[in-house]
């Protein structure tokens, strides 16, 4: 026996790929359903690669009684007014909104990191899902902060287009067209031209000179890995259309070395170690664009600091950083909690 399903937002870029990952991974459903604005009712959409084709349901008229889980990507404002309504309904929402990631009450969940919290998910029939950024970062710090403690942490991010969602990729894609042909270029949706640039900004501005994408990677990380954990971000957009990389410098209260931490990093869940000293040895967004794992290459140690590394970490943000985060969620939600699936 399977679950009931419906992804709302699944006309976005993040709701399509939950769609494909819940049929690439062959989550155990009886029906799915695919809920978006009354602008797209209607619309038919497809589910994975097996030419099963879903119609999109309005989500105001859409009764979520009966239904098990309800997987969000449609923003903060549609999780503020339609995921209590899951909720209250017996739905267990997973939002991929950054509404709910730092109430007490719900717990902020990367299944290879933090399991265990998920058991709080009850206080609200609701669950968290990550910062695309932050999910790809904890699992590559999880296993090293098990064995040797991380005491502070250094990332610059290379955040690609499709995490400013359709608007971005468009963009990007109308100003590299837009350059080579000679016409006008003037910025839309970024604060500055994107095409073969990069622009050291993502979200708002805070009081404190960071943005609030760099402040969600601080609490985030801590909330998820620990708290006594030192963080700094500098949040940059960069002429990609997907996949995130991050540049990430560790220092350990512990001594560890490269070749330890390689090792501890090709025995963890979720990652993928590509680390060959020599041209290409590495990974960049192109190749991890499809994939689930968390890639991690560059690992050297840093003599600047007593216990440092660092580290190069890429990963498909619209996978790991998003919908397969969710659909994961959603695995470990009916391993241990709603075991519902035969």
């Amino acid at each position: 026996m399977g679950y009931r399903v419906a992804v709302v937002g699944a006309t976005g870029n993040v709701g399509r790929e939950m769609l494909n990952v819940l049929a690439e991974r062959q989550f155990p459903l009886d029906e799915v359903a695919a809920l978006a604005s009354s602008r797209s009712t209607g619309d038919v959409i497809d589910f994975g690669d097996s030419g099963e084709e879903l119609k999109v349901k309005n989500l105001e008229h859409f009764d979520f009684t009966g239904w098990d889980i309800a997987l969000f990507a449609a923003g903060s404002e549609v999780s503020k007014l339609y995921a209590p309504k899951a909720a209250e309904a017996g739905c267990t929402v997973i939002d991929n909104s950054s509404l709910y990631r730092m109430d007490p009450d719900v717990p902020l969940i990367v299944p290879e990191v933090n399991s265990e919290a998920i058991a709080g998910y009850r206080k609200k029939n609701i669950i968290a899902n990550p910062n695309c950024s932050t999910a790809q970062l904890v699992v590559a710090l999880k296993p090293l902060h098990d064995a040797a403690k991380i005491r502070r942490v250094v990332v610059a991010t290379y955040q690609s287009v499709s995490g400013a969602g359709k608007q971005g990729m468009d963009e990007l894609f109308n100003q590299s067209r837009n350059i080579f042909v000679g016409d006008a270029n003037e910025p839309q949706y970024f604060t500055k031209q994107i095409a073969f640039n990069v622009i050291p900004h993502i979200d708002a501005f805070l009081d404190d000179g960071s943005t609030k994408e760099e402040w969600k990677m601080v609490v985030e990380t801590k909330k998820i890995l620990d708290p006594s954990i030192k963080l700094t971000a500098t949040c940059v957009r960069v002429p990609v259309f997907v996949g995130h990389s991050e540049a990430v410098n560790i220092e350990f209260e512990n001594e560890i070395s490269a070749v330890e931490a390689r090792k501890i990093l090709r025995e963890a869940p979720g990652v993928m170690v590509v680390d060959k000293r020599e041209d290409g040895g590495y990974v960049t967004p192109v190749e991890a664009v499809g994939d689930y794992a968390t890639y991690v290459s560059r690992i050297r140690e840093d003599p600047t600091v007593e216990n440092g590394l660092s580290l190069w970490v890429v990963s498909d943000n619209l996978r790991k950083g998003a919908a397969l985060n969710a659909v994961q969620i959603a695995e470990l939600l009916g391993r241990k909690h709603l075991q519902k699936a035969a």
